[in-house]
């Protein structure tokens, strides 16, 4: 990748890479180009990856923050604030570069268009911002829809050495497509409830929880986003909503679905500000859950929690 001082402050290109010595070649350079410069440097990617980059870069390996994205990033709405800001917030005085690989082979249908919405937006979270992050793609075990996706969510592209800026980049046409309805579950309870009731469907889906298998820290993490959730509808979406949690393999879901409509795309995926009073419900709920799935329109909003059992 060009070290020249970049036209824009924010600079978000893609890798093509196909097998390990292309990895290597398109993101060790970078990594040590920013070292050189004084930069601060963060590398979030899957395991064998990061392996094999710590490997790579040897005792230079000891300046760079590394993060398995497998775990940092299983949820892709917990990227831009946990991990993604979570670095180049605090260190804002230089320009900041980071590696992160938010798309795998192995990541499911269910987790795919969170994943390439999280692309999306990083352009609008870090716009004018002194921040560089390299989003490697694996060109031989991802589908040519994923790779053609990142033309749309990066507006450089580097593929076999050479960078090209993506004639396809429209990172708002990609936010707006993925925001497609949710298929209805198989088999799922539900409850409606108003303000009056918050307290009353907050227990009911924890008893549900229970018997579909979830316990311990886990469900004290769905008792605490449901009550986010079904605060969010009684507050902004009319008052009402309605709840509903099932299985799907050894997860446990939760949605509620409200008559409001979600007009922020980056809504709990900002870090909560010093001082800031309210406002971190989503963000909470993003933090908690292994995959957070959302649709919204003129007639409601559903977000559906996935939590491991």
């Amino acid at each position: 990748m060009s070290t020249a001082a970049p036209a824009e402050p924010f600079v978000h290109p893609a890798l093509f890479y196909r097998g390990d010595r292309q990895y290597v070649a398109g993101t060790v350079p970078f990594v040590l180009d920013g070292l050189s410069a004084g930069e601060p440097v963060a590398v979030a990617v899957p395991g064998p990856q990061l392996k094999l980059m710590k490997t790579e870069l040897g005792a230079d390996a000891d300046q760079v923050h590394f993060l398995d994205m497998t775990q940092a990033g299983r949820n892709p709405g917990r990227i831009i604030p946990g991990v993604l800001r979570a670095f180049a917030d605090v260190r804002s005085t230089a320009r900041v570069r980071i590696i992160g690989e938010p798309i795998w082979p192995g990541r499911t249908s269910a987790e795919y268009p969170a994943c390439v919405q999280h692309e999306a937006l990083i352009n609008a979270a870090f716009r004018g911002r002194e921040v560089t992050i390299l989003c490697p793609y694996d060109a031989d075990g991802l589908d040519e829809k994923v790779l053609a996706d990142a033309y749309a969510t990066h507006p450089l592209v580097i593929d076999e050495g050479r960078e090209l800026a993506s004639a396809a980049y429209s990172p708002d046409t990609v936010v707006a497509r993925y925001n497609e309805p949710l298929a209805p579950p198989p088999a799922a309870v539900a409850a409606a409830f108003t303000v009056e009731e918050l307290s009353a469907v907050r227990h009911f889906v924890v008893r549900q929880a229970e018997d579909l298998g979830l316990s311990g820290v886990r469900l004290q993490d769905l008792a605490l986003l449901v009550a986010e959730l079904t605060t969010n509808s009684a507050l902004h979406g009319g008052g009402s909503g309605t709840a509903r949690i099932w299985t799907e393999g050894d997860q446990v879901v939760c949605e509620v679905r409200d008559g409001g409509r979600l007009v922020d795309p980056l809504a709990g995926r900002r870090p909560a500000e010093r001082g800031q009073i309210g406002g971190r419900g989503l963000l909470l709920v993003h933090q908690l859950s292994d995959l957070v799935r959302t649709h919204t329109s003129e007639s409601g909003t559903t977000v559906r929690c996935y939590l491991s059992r």
